[in-house]
């Protein structure tokens, strides 16, 4: 079949009858404790300049009400001023205390409700401004305090697929857990056929920080359409910095396109039971739009459990090793 300028279009689907599940081949002799354990001792070792996600580009939108996240023990209140830009700043008034989240804005200052103190984004009654960035698809913002490491200008923003063409979605939950135990679940690759027999068909872990150079995990794998349809793809796995790990698909349907996870500590440091979100962008070529959609929730609410389960061990002195 031709397709437009007179090219060939290949269909990217493929027919795969897939093992029972319980026929597959056991992958926990090279799902190695000591790899993975590495692997997250290098990603907590990199930079983050202390920028932590805080919502979705879409969810601090042109609005009368601000966007409030409260980040590592830190209440922040987020905002688009008049001409779009975006404001971020401590979430309580340093009057009297109020959650600044539940004010107003209006024609992009922040009124608080409690007293009408006015925050234009710069500082004012002992209010200071957080250095706040929006990448088109995430908002961030650099807590230096909670960070405690040294800061840079830009959080370390994965390169994406152009905005053209290219579709992205987010995806957040919570759960009890701390952000190495996030990182840790996606820099296992090996539970993917195992743990999500709904979404993976056939995934093998084809290179490893062991052997190809780069710090990542290489993966041959199928996301699977309908009935033995499936999409098949190589992508490799990396944890540019301490709370992000990003899945880039390589070949096949979709190259170029990429799969992030950030970890955002909602309490403070060493606090009794933390919690984190967990934010996942993509950008996905047309024919995995409707998986993206289909798995998206399942698949980052398993991996959640995962990391839950990780913590739970961790915590109570009972993880193997």
């Amino acid at each position: 079949m031709s397709g437009r300028h007179g090219r060939t279009w290949t269909s990217p689907l493929r027919v795969r009858r897939a093992p029972a599940w319980e026929r597959q081949a056991p992958t926990w002799r090279e799902a190695r404790p000591a790899l993975i354990a590495g692997a997250l001792e290098r990603a907590a070792a990199r930079p983050s300049g202390n920028w932590y996600v805080v919502g979705a580009s879409r969810e601090v939108g042109a609005r009368e009400r601000p966007y409030g996240r409260t980040v590592a023990g830190t209440e922040v209140v987020v905002w688009r001023a008049g001409d779009g830009s975006l404001r971020a700043g401590p979430g309580v008034c340093p009057h009297l205390g109020a959650p600044l989240r539940d004010s107003r804005v209006v024609c992009g200052t922040l009124l608080c409700h409690w007293h009408g103190l006015a925050l234009d984004g710069g500082p004012r009654a002992g209010w200071e401004p957080y250095p706040v960035h929006d990448d088109g698809v995430l908002v961030w913002v650099r807590l230096d305090a909670a960070g405690g490491g040294p800061a840079l200008e830009r959080p370390v923003v994965p390169v994406r697929p152009g905005a053209g063409g290219a579709v992205d979605a987010v995806f957040t939950a919570v759960g009890r857990c701390e952000p190495e135990d996030v990182v840790a679940n996606r820099l296992d690759p090996w539970h993917g056929s195992w743990f999500h027999p709904y979404a993976f068909v056939g995934l093998k872990v084809v290179g490893t920080p062991d052997d190809d150079g780069d710090d990542g995990f290489a993966v041959e794998v199928s996301f699977k359409v309908a009935g033995r349809l499936v999409v098949p793809v190589r992508a490799v796995f990396t944890a540019p910095e301490p709370r992000t790990v990003v899945m880039h698909i390589t070949d096949g349907e979709g190259a170029g396109s990429v799969v992030e996870t950030h970890a955002t500590p909602l309490t403070a440091r060493g606090a009794a039971e933390p919690v984190s979100y967990t934010h996942l962008a993509r950008a996905a070529a047309p024919v995995l739009r409707p998986l993206m959609r289909r798995t998206a929730g399942r698949l980052w609410r398993d991996d959640l459990a995962y990391a839950e389960r990780r913590w739970s061990l961790r915590s109570s002195g009972r993880f193997p090793g």
